[in-house]
């Protein structure tokens, strides 16, 4: 199915963002706990989201039945067989978070975007549009 060449340049942009959180995750933490035994070893793929302990992204959804709309939702996840304790993963979670709202502004300088908890997510919303990308 062939994409809109705006919408593939607005998520290679928010990809590129995820990229450079992950690596600061992986340098920091990527030690803490023993990779999941199917999954690569850091920087052994050309996908950041395939290799090394964090896969972190995000992904469009329409939104119905959220209140901020269409979105995406921020998608953090650990590659490991250990039990990752709940605190920790929302650690993980809230500081992703925090790099979305320093990162998204310079990325999308004239978008209006913000990150909000959507229930039991994190959702990227605002101006989607895909002028001046």
């Amino acid at each position: 199915m062939a994409r809109h060449p705006a919408a593939v340049a607005w998520e290679e942009k928010l990809k590129g963002i995820f990229d450079q959180i992950d690596d600061w995750f992986e340098e920091r933490y990527g030690h803490v706990y023993p990779l999941h035994p199917a999954r690569a070893e850091r920087n052994a793929t050309s996908n950041k989201e395939d290799d090394g302990l964090f896969n972190l992204g995000a992904a469009y959804t329409a939104g119905f039945g959220s209140k901020y709309g269409p979105g995406y939702v921020v998608d953090v996840k650990l590659a490991t067989l250990e039990n990752v304790p709940e605190d920790i993963r929302a650690q993980v979670e809230r500081k992703v978070v925090e790099f979305l709202r320093e990162e998204l502004p310079k990325a999308f300088p004239k978008k209006n975007l913000k990150i909000e908890k959507d229930g039991s997510i994190y959702k990227i919303y605002g101006d989607l549009s895909l002028g001046e990308v």
